[in-house]
């Protein structure tokens, strides 16, 4: 089994569009949408959804009042200043801690100095991960929460699915589309894959994302491979890129083309290798080939 990780420094470099083709050209893959705080690909795939599930990456402490002796010591102790002591509602009045869930944490310290054993935790849903199929073959994803947080553990959930669904069909690919930029989620996406195909666009902005995803997987170890998207729009910053791939040894696999097809196939919930035979689906098709084979290396 291989991993292939699609990543960007950012959103909007068509790194999803890539993933969707390569999911309808891979013949034998399982696609993780690890993008769990924006997951799109199902736009374009048309999942059936065959399992549903709740993603508990969290806690959040809960205070018995009855219990609580309102000494204070976990509003000392609470670095995110979720704890505050205010007047009871019973009529003795006394003070009592209270918790802010939205700013508390779930470190457990209040919890651990509390001499009444007044608070607890209790976990928290994050979001909910999905197993689905799809017209190219089984899709995992996920969607979290408004606000909430734990996003890398999601991601580490969705390849683990991934993973176990591969085996379990001998399945010889596991294709993930990663998050953007370079946070924990971008960590969680690349730890351990076999290549990192990383997709930028023709600008400075383009360049300088560049360089910071590359720098992390460089720094977890991981064989990076870089295409242009849209590079026709800006010759000069394509030129850029190639040269600063050039300077530290990074295959240019591909350059895209713009194309006006990126949008009608969404629109048509199908990705661009399937709508289109014009240069933009071509470019993507020898895109799959040389990356396939690097990956067969």
């Amino acid at each position: 089994m291989k991993q292939l990780a699609v990543v960007s420094g950012k959103g909007g470099t068509g790194k999803t569009s890539t993933v969707a083709s390569f999911a309808a050209l891979a013949p034998s893959s399982v696609v993780a949408d690890c993008d769990v705080d924006a997951a799109d690909l199902g736009l374009v795939l048309e999942p059936t959804v065959l399992r549903d599930e709740p993603f508990v990456g969290g806690a959040v402490a809960t205070v018995r009042t009855e219990k609580c002796a309102g000494c204070g010591r976990c509003r000392d102790v609470c670095r995110f200043e979720a704890v505050t002591l205010e007047m009871s509602d019973e009529p003795r009045g006394a003070l009592v801690a209270r918790v802010d869930t939205l700013a508390c944490e779930g470190c457990g310290a209040c919890a651990l100095v509390c001499p009444e054993g007044a608070i607890t935790l209790a976990e928290r849903e994050n979001g909910r991960w999905f197993v689905s199929e799809t017209r190219v073959g089984p899709l995992v994803h996920a969607e979290l929460g408004a606000a909430e947080e734990n996003s890398g553990k999601l991601v580490t959930l969705v390849r683990g699915e991934a993973r176990r669904i591969a085996r379990e069909r001998d399945l010889s690919l596991v294709l993930i589309d990663g998050s953007p930029g370079i946070g924990c989620p971008v960590i969680a996406s690349l730890t351990g894959v076999d290549l990192a195909l990383v997709v930028t666009e023709p600008t400075l902005a383009g360049l300088s994302d560049l360089k910071r995803i590359v720098d992390v997987a460089t720094k977890l170890r991981v064989p990076a491979a870089v295409t242009i998207n849209k590079w026709d729009l800006n010759l000069e910053s394509a030129r850029e890129i190639e040269e600063w791939c050039h300077s530290r040894q990074l295959p240019l696999v591909g350059l895209i083309p713009y194309d006006v097809a990126f949008t009608r196939a969404m629109a048509a919930e199908r990705s661009v290798v399937e709508y289109s035979d014009g240069a933009a689906a071509r470019a993507l098709r020898d895109l799959w080939v040389r990356v396939d084979g690097m990956l067969g290396k």
